[in-house]
């Protein structure tokens, strides 16, 4: 065993592992270079200290950069030892979590250092989809690291990191103080690097409870408890709340609990995991209201794919195919975002989405908890893209288009002629939405496999991936699809 509890470093991996499982593997590693003088500047473990330990009993590998050491700076022989922590972690099946607190590349070992910020690159390329990666930034994660963490599957920062390619002060125009890039803030809202954000004891209570939900490995099931929780139990009051998204998923999850990913990006769509009898399961859904804990209204959003909420749910999407996890989604959507600025990207980012869905061979439900219309509804997981079961509440609707907007379309002429349009209008639309808009129209075709009262969806998902717990379903045989 090594006692690392003299460093900061140190503490955070005692911090984050189950109590005294952590063995330190090369502590006695120090820089081979000696140019410019770095003989006499002493590298305790050269910066990092590697090793294995457990979260929860679960097998985890793990690094933590010392900034005390030449600030944390990637060298050489700090790279080669986290390096080698992923060939043991590829090698038996477990995750990599990295503790980040670097300053970059070291200056003083120039290619060398270089070369081993290329190894740790493609060490994490071939691991991504095998074992799941976490990265935490309690400090600075800046330049060639920052790269490093967006090769990871999932990225914590506490509210004191910095992660950026280029500090705020290097880009042209802006400083540190008018908008600070490199912040946590900009991070989690802006550029959806950070996928939970807190303090450091927060984050590190987070990074254990989300091990606790994964597999090791992509050959591996995520451990099951025993689920205490009753199976039968009705969602009362979910119609209600439906809106917020991960409030409803919270009511349909196991002991009433939703680890939400990536919160403050894309908030209009939600995205993270469940259990559902002990299982767990990943959960897209869309949404329109954000609350607080208390109930109270924060925000409020069209019902509407975005880009932003699109190449979120497209990348959790791809991580739990990738794992074996099941999918389930909650689908409200009434069409795509209207703007100049969306439709710069939205095709591509609605294209991504819809792709990976298709892609993904994992068991998928969906439940259509809203008004579900044109191709932003298909997009969220439909039939049509490979939804093994298909539910929809009797209070939601499956239509082409707002049924107003289709009557004025099919029924122009007569419109047009008559001396009382607006009732036209109505009638029109009215008699549309009864041929059309229903859920029971959806049904009668086989695009809906039951329609269910909103209460009853908890056992209504669970009954089905229980059934979908077999599923086995083929790909056409090609090297990898070319949509991203």
């Amino acid at each position: 065993m090594s006692s690392t509890t003299k460093s900061l470093a140190g503490s955070r991996i005692d911090a984050l592992l189950d109590e005294n499982s952590f063995v330190e593997i090369g502590g006695a590693v120090t820089a081979r270079s000696t140019d410019f003088n770095l003989q006499d500047s002493p590298t305790p473990s050269d910066g990092v200290i590697t090793g294995y330990g457990l979260i929860d009993g679960n097998l985890v590998y793990v690094y933590s950069q010392d900034a005390a050491v030449l600030n944390g700076t990637m060298g050489e022989m700090h790279a080669e030892k986290i390096v080698r922590i992923y060939d043991m972690a590829m090698k038996m099946g477990a995750p990599v979590i990295g503790m980040i607190d670097c300053a970059g590349i070291r200056l003083q070992e120039a290619s060398d250092a270089l070369n081993g910020f290329g190894q740790i690159y493609a060490r994490k390329a071939l691991a991504s989809g095998v074992i799941p990666q976490i990265d935490v930034i309690f400090g600075t994660c800046g330049g060639g690291m920052a790269v490093s963490s967006a090769l990871s599957d999932f990225t914590f920062m506490t509210d004191k990191g910095k992660l950026f390619v280029n500090s705020p002060d290097a880009v042209d125009g802006n400083r540190a103080e008018k908008c600070d890039t490199a912040g946590v803030d900009f991070q989690s809202r802006e550029s959806g690097m950070v996928d939970v954000a807190g303090s450091e004891p927060e984050v590190i209570a987070k990074v254990r409870e989300l091990i606790s939900l994964l597999p090791g490995n992509n050959e591996d099931e995520a451990v099951a408890p025993g689920c205490t929780d009753d199976l039968n139990r009705a969602c009362a009051g979910i119609a209600s709340i439906a809106g917020d998204a991960a409030q409803a998923l919270r009511l349909i999850g196991d002991d009433y609990k939703f680890f939400e990913i990536k919160g403050e990006y894309g908030k209009n769509m939600v995205t993270g995991f469940l259990r559902l009898n002990g299982m767990t399961v990943g959960a897209v859904a869309n949404r329109t209201v954000l609350r607080d804990e208390a109930g109270e209204t924060l925000e409020s959003f069209e019902p509407v794919l975005t880009i932003k909420g699109c190449e979120k749910a497209a990348d959790f999407v791809n991580f739990c195919d990738a794992f074996g996890i099941p999918l389930l989604t909650l689908t409200g959507v009434k069409g795509f975002a209207s703007s100049k600025c969306a439709e710069r990207k939205l095709a591509k980012a609605a294209a991504k989405l819809t792709y990976a869905f298709v892609n993904a061979s994992v068991p998928k439900v969906n439940v259509v908890i809203g008004e579900a219309a044109g191709s932003a509804y298909l997009t969220m997981n439909s039939k049509s893209l490979g939804a093994d079961m298909m539910y929809a509440w009797d209070s939601a609707k499956i239509e082409t288009m707002d049924a107003e907007l289709a009557a004025k379309i099919i029924y122009a002429k007569e419109i047009q002629a008559s001396e009382h349009k607006a009732a036209l209008i109505k009638e029109k639309a009215a008699q549309y939405e009864k041929t059309q808009s229903g859920v029971e129209n959806a049904a009668r075709r086989g695009y809906v496999d039951t329609v269910i009262a909103p209460e009853d969806t908890r056992k209504y998902v669970i009954g089905a991936f229980e059934m979908l717990y077999t599923k086995r379903e083929d790909r056409p045989a090609k090297k990898h699809g070319a949509i991203s």
